[in-house]
């Protein structure tokens, strides 16, 4: 079977997306960073905090939530960029991580003295993901970052974090530690049924605009709008409370595009039985695919996945969508490999990235000499 394959730099297509706009800023072979920006919003979301020193601060600064999926150096060890960038920023940043992620916040946090903090700097709510509550805890520059008693609540359908436009859900894979998957869900837009509408004899009018304004308010269950309908030829008004009812009734069925974030699990059978039900039908899957399938032995080793892996749960969830990342730098001159050995179904096209994006290391003979300054001196 031939595979689609789409070649692109950087992912900043909007591809079947409304709100969300994602962008991979990782290479194959670099750590994983993928940003979703919230195009209503203003603001954008990072998922995983590997080395990211290649952003342009108003890209850092326009994150307003980060999703780690566990803590080894390639997924978190660009927080301290991400700090230096915003600790002054009067503003609240959420990060949500698996159980721990609060101490290692705080140990970031606290190995770098505060005295100069200010009253209006950054605040960092860092929120831990187990599979029945969310604790979280508060650092505040006012107070030098200190950690303040966590608070803890219920964990309700998976979702960790949600805005007018979209959900994130989170799931614990094993990765030898507890590694969290994604799943980012855009939020049903207004849309009426023209057919739905003329059976119902309702006619167009300023109602519909009052009733778009209740559903993105979130206050169909309190609204009240003045219909106009036809009644035996003739166009009358009626009043109607029960707007949730009433847009039911007349609403476009759509199906939520999302964007499904896998990376560091392990090919177990509790691993496959979560991603199937979590990450099933997802618009654009994510997905690590760190070793070839002659490697296997090696994935199974590190609780990783291979293109065998891959390729079987591109035909269980069925995404429209595959961009395999995270390959081990083991295949520096081989990436092709990966690509060659993917069998996508039908329906599902393969996005392609450059091998590296984060810029390359200088040496000593790059760094020019400092200039000498010839000045004038006197007696």
């Amino acid at each position: 079977m031939q595979v689609k394959i789409c070649y692109i730099c950087i992912m900043n297509q909007r591809l079947p997306f409304r709100y969300m706009e994602p962008t991979f800023f990782a290479g194959l072979l670099d750590d994983p960073l993928l940003l979703v920006n919230v195009r209503p919003f203003g603001r954008a979301l990072l998922f995983d905090c590997g080395q990211l020193h290649h952003l342009a601060k108003r890209v850092l600064r326009s994150i307003n939530a980060i999703f780690i999926s566990h803590a080894h150096m390639d997924h978190f060890m660009g927080m301290d960029t991400f700090i230096r960038h915003n600790h002054v920023s009067p503003r609240i940043v959420d990060i949500f991580g698996p159980p721990g992620i609060s101490g290692r916040m705080e140990c970031k946090l606290q190995s770098y003295d505060w005295n100069l903090s200010e009253h209006y700097w950054c605040t960092f709510r860092v929120h831990e993901v187990s599979f029945e509550h969310l604790q979280t805890s508060v650092f505040a520059g006012a107070d030098g970052f200190r950690r303040r008693k966590p608070e803890s609540r219920a964990l309700v359908n998976r979702n960790i974090y949600e805005n007018a436009w979209l959900k994130v859900e989170a799931l614990l894979c094993d990765h030898k530690i507890p590694s969290l998957m994604f799943r980012v869900t855009e939020r049903e837009s207004f849309a009426i049924d023209e057919g739905k509408l003329a059976a119902a004899g309702l006619v167009k009018g300023d109602w519909l605009r009052q009733l778009k304004k209740c559903f993105h308010g979130g206050i169909l269950d309190d609204g009240r709008v003045t219909v106009t309908k036809l009644k035996e030829g003739d166009v009358v008004s009626e009043e109607v409370s029960d707007l949730k009812s009433l847009y039911e009734s007349i609403r476009r069925k759509q199906i939520a595009a999302s964007i499904g974030y896998v990376t560091d699990v392990g090919f177990t059978e509790e691993n496959l039985d979560k991603m199937e039900r979590f990450l099933k039908g997802v618009t654009l899957l994510v997905c690590e695919c760190s070793f070839v399938a002659e490697d296997m032995d090696k994935a199974r080793a590190s609780r990783h996945l291979c293109t065998t892996d891959l390729n079987h749960l591109l035909k269980c969830l069925k995404p429209q969508f595959i961009l395999p990342m995270h390959l081990s730098k083991a295949y520096l001159e081989r990436s092709r490999l990966v690509y060659r050995q993917l069998k996508a179904p039908p329906g599902v096209t393969v996005l392609k990235v450059v091998d590296r994006v984060t810029p390359r290391p200088l040496i000593t003979g790059e760094i020019p000499p400092p200039e000498r300054l010839h000045c004038n001196s006197r007696g």
